[in-house]
């Protein structure tokens, strides 16, 4: 087996990445069966997202964990890497697709977690929500919203208390972040089908940014997010270790 590997910048995860190149062979990703990206959750989003043309024509991907959460990833352990890769649980899981209209223009992005909005200074957002052509919030003041798919739902969506989504549910959760207008709303589980659309109103005065995980765009006017059927990656996991079981657990967690 052909190994790609990559590191994090997170302390000891280069070390690791040397033992485990040094011990089964590092080759370039043009050339690899599998990437195994080596540090925490982001540097997997890292990892999708420099290897995208690879992973679409479907190239897995297993990770090993050298970082503080490491849900998209397995355990270190360097023993049996191979035999682990070759009985790993295979996972498809589509992305996100953002297009931002924002000042400087329209922005298309992939997110694999979530696509957020959030204030970009002290005064709250206004943003009106709406899901398949149709207003379902008109005015929703808060610190920002975000939308986030069932391999995302126990990031930044979990921090603000949206719920967590099981794989193969076929939905995504619409969460908002710190909603004060109207207060008792607790966000919105859609069908992985819809199209969301989410206008910012008076931009001017209450700038708000558009993330796709960990990219950002500024001063945006609107919003369109929607998930992308075409494009199915390949996360790899360990038989005990499968993303849909570290979900389940994640419900019952206290």
């Amino acid at each position: 087996m052909k190994i790609a590997f990559t590191a994090s910048a997170k302390p000891g995860a280069k070390d690791v990445m040397r033992a485990l190149a040094d011990r089964y062979g590092n080759v370039d990703a043009g050339e690899a069966d599998v990437i195994v990206p080596v540090g925490g959750d982001g540097h997997m989003l890292n990892t999708l997202r420099r290897y995208m043309s690879l992973i679409r024509r479907g190239l897995p991907v297993y990770g090993v964990n050298r970082g503080t959460v490491g849900f998209l990833m397995n355990r270190m352990d360097p023993e049996n890497l191979i035999e682990r890769i070759e009985k790993a649980k295979r996972t498809q899981v589509s992305p996100l697709k953002m297009t931002a209209h924002a000042v400087g223009g329209m922005i298309e992005d992939t997110a694999f977690n979530e696509v957020s909005l959030y204030r970009q200074t002290q005064q709250a957002a206004h943003l009106r929500l709406i899901v398949d052509g149709k207003v379902r919030l008109d005015r929703l003041m808060a610190d920002g919203v975000m939308v986030a798919t069932p391999a995302g739902s126990t990031a930044y969506n979990l921090s603000a208390h949206g719920p967590v989504i099981p794989l193969g549910a076929d939905i995504l959760a619409l969460t908002p972040i710190s909603a004060f207008r109207p207060r008792r709303w607790r966000g919105a589980l859609l069908d992985n089908s819809a199209k969301v659309r989410i206008e910012v109103i008076n931009p001017d005065r209450r700038p708000v940014s558009a993330s796709a995980d960990n990219t950002e765009i500024r001063h945006v006017q609107s919003v369109d997010i929607e998930q992308d059927h075409d494009t199915q990656l390949t996360l790899l996991f360990d038989a005990d270790h499968g993303l849909d079981e570290k979900i389940l657990r994640e419900q019952f967690s206290t």
